[in-house]
């Protein structure tokens, strides 16, 4: 066999197992996306059991995913692994977020820094649709609780003040949260108005009320 022989059939053995492990993680990744979809729309949903469910089987597709692209680093730092792992991030932190639970750091979930602050900053968009269906029962609480945890994520956010390729476009994700914070803050601002409003009528037609009943 001649050294091009020999390197041509080495190389098409690299370049197959190589293509097999990538197909295998495109199969992977789109699973875990879709696990972190459904967790999300259970949570919405206040079925904590089906959202655990999704998670659990999320979780076991990142480890069998980790696993068999570890040799393979670009396989597995590449654009749709990384945005799979973001969703499972961010389904797992509105979960926490919605429930009022402990927050996971990283470490505890495997993930790289800049993976886990992109899926951090992708719940605020899942906390304002909270908040939203909050506020069409009317103002409560609960809805200043969620953006004042919305207001501090974007605190940190702001001072990752890193190039693309550290961050992998966090600076874009950031402009766009800080739209999504300032329209929730002005339809909470709106609603508490409405309710202070509406409690100044009814206080006034009960004096109205009471002092012609006198």
């Amino acid at each position: 066999m001649t050294f091009f022989d020999n390197l041509a059939e080495k190389t098409h053995q690299d370049f197959e197992t190589r293509h097999l492990v990538r197909e295998d993680a495109l199969k992977q990744t789109r699973l875990l996306t879709r696990c972190s979809a459904n967790a999300i729309r259970a949570i919405h949903r206040d079925e904590r059991d089906v959202a655990e469910e999704n998670m659990l089987a999320g979780r076991k597709i990142v480890d069998d995913l980790k696993k068999s692209v570890e040799p393979y680093p670009e396989i597995y730092f590449s654009g749709y692994t990384q945005d799979a792992l973001k969703e499972f991030v961010e389904a797992r932190l509105t979960i926490a977020f919605l429930n009022n639970e402990e927050l996971p750091m990283p470490e505890d979930m495997g993930i790289e820094y800049a993976t886990y602050i992109r899926g951090l900053a992708e719940t605020i968009g899942e906390m304002r649709r909270r908040c939203m269906d909050i506020l069409r029962q009317g103002y409560s609480d609960e809805a200043e609780r969620l953006l004042s945890l919305m207001d501090d994520i974007y605190a940190i956010l702001v001072t990752l003040d890193y190039p693309d390729a550290i961050t992998y476009g966090l600076r874009r994700q950031t402009d766009m949260v800080r739209g999504i914070i300032e329209r929730t803050r002005a339809d909470l601002t709106l609603a508490l108005r409405e309710q202070r409003l509406q409690q100044s009528l009814h206080e006034f037609e009960q004096r109205i009320n009471g002092n012609g009943q006198g």
